[in-house]
């Protein structure tokens, strides 16, 4: 007797990340940076690292920015937009003091 298991296409929740604008000079992409704490394997010393991901925004726009330089934003992860995009914007946390 051969059972037939149904795989059901269960999807999780979505990863996000907090981070900083650094670079919004893209069309409709900005450059987010994501620093995140570690603990160090020999010294037991807790570390900075950070990534940097290419996240899709689509009202931004170069000329007419709706995201600028030092805003913490939220990205979540989606399907591969581009070579190198595989975030998209959600919020904006925080908006950088203007200057």
């Amino acid at each position: 007797m051969t059972e037939e298991i149904e795989k059901k296409s269960v999807q999780g929740r979505a990863k996000s990340r907090v981070g900083i604008v650094t670079s919004n000079k893209m069309q409709k992409t900005v450059v987010v940076r994501v620093q995140r704490r570690v603990l160090h394997s020999r010294y037991g010393k807790y570390v900075l690292r950070a990534v940097k991901y290419k996240a899709h925004a689509e009202a931004h726009d170069p000329k007419n920015p709706t995201i600028s330089q030092g805003d913490v934003v939220r990205i979540v992860e989606t399907r591969p937009l581009s070579k190198d995009k595989f975030w998209r914007v959600a919020e904006v946390v925080r908006q950088a003091p203007k200057a």
